[in-house]
Order: structure tokens, then C-alpha cells, then sequence
């Protein structure tokens, strides 16, 4: 089953401009990640150190989505893992967290890491994630990009 589920995806590590608006609109389909703009995911895709996606074989569409943000030694962090609605099922989040963890740049790092949701803790869990401890904080700070300072201040001008 997972094989010929599997034949019906192709894996992508670089997303056309079309996948890019693909990914905006999944993006925006996301309670934590509405308000992103869409020049804002096009950066954010340039600077990510690895992406893994997958897109429908017969359409072309992009359907998962996971990048990874590492030093290649000690730390991977793996963020945004989501899939279209219409695809969304634990089998695919299986596929792109096995692509992911079985990619040859990251057999070496010492810990890969992901910050989810409460309720994406089990599937994770399955993944052979583990919380890190009870005394560990994900803490943020959070500040208006200069970018936009800059274009506020601009239009004031």
C-alpha cells in the first residue's frame, strides 16, 4: 500500500515559482501561519537550508510540505510540516518525515528537532520523536522585520 501510494508522489528540494504560490496557499490555510505574504515565503524558501516536498505525479501540484534549518552536525530543526487538505492523511506525513530523516545531509546530525502542535504529538511520537524535557522552554522574541520598518517609514516620507 505505501508503495503504490508512494508511485503517485514525486519528491521535490527545489520548488518552481508555481510550487512557491502552492505553498503560500497551504500556508494560508494554516491557522499559525495565515498572514504570511506571498514575497515573504519566496525568501523564506531561498534562505531554508533543505526542502523536502512532494507533489501529485499526474498533476504536478504540490500536495506536502517540510523544510529543515541546520548546522549539518549538531542540530536540524524540521518546521512547517503540512500537507493540501485533500491529500492530508497520516500516510504522507509518514513519506516526508521518512524523506527527511533518511536524507544522506542529515545521517550525521546529532539531533533533529521539531517544534508541532499539541495534537501532532502522537504522530510525531510514531515518527520516533520524543519531547526533550520538562525544563527545556521554546521562548521567542518577537519583532517587526526592518523591512517593514523601513517601508513604513518610507511611506511616511
Amino acid at each position: 500500500m505505501i508503495a503504490s501510494f508512494e508511485s503517485k508522489l514525486q519528491f521535490v528540494s527545489h520548488l518552481t515559482g508555481k510550487h512557491i504560490e502552492q505553498l503560500w496557499r497551504m500556508y494560508r490555510g494554516e491557522s499559525w501561519s495565515r498572514g504570511r505574504k506571498l514575497e515573504d515565503v519566496r525568501r523564506m524558501v531561498e534562505h531554508t537550508d533543505l526542502i523536502f516536498a512532494f507533489c501529485d505525479s499526474e498533476t504536478g501540484r504540490l500536495v506536502a510540505f517540510a523544510r529543515v534549518l541546520t548546522d549539518f552536525v549538531y542540530k536540524a530543526v524540521i518546521l512547517d510540516v503540512m500537507g493540501e487538505r485533500s491529500h492530508r492523511d497520516l500516510l504522507l506525513g509518514k513519506v516526508l518525515q521518512d524523506a527527511i530523516t533518511a536524507h544522506p545531509a542529515l545521517l550525521f546530525v546529532e539531533h533533529l528537532e521539531l517544534r508541532c502542535r499539541d495534537e501532532m504529538v502522537p504522530f510525531h511520537e510514531k515518527c520516533g520523536f520524543k519531547a526533550v524535557s520538562r525544563n527545556s522552554r521554546l521562548m521567542r522574541k518577537i519583532q517587526e522585520p526592518l523591512l517593514a520598518r523601513v517601508s513604513v517609514a518610507t511611506k511616511a516620507s
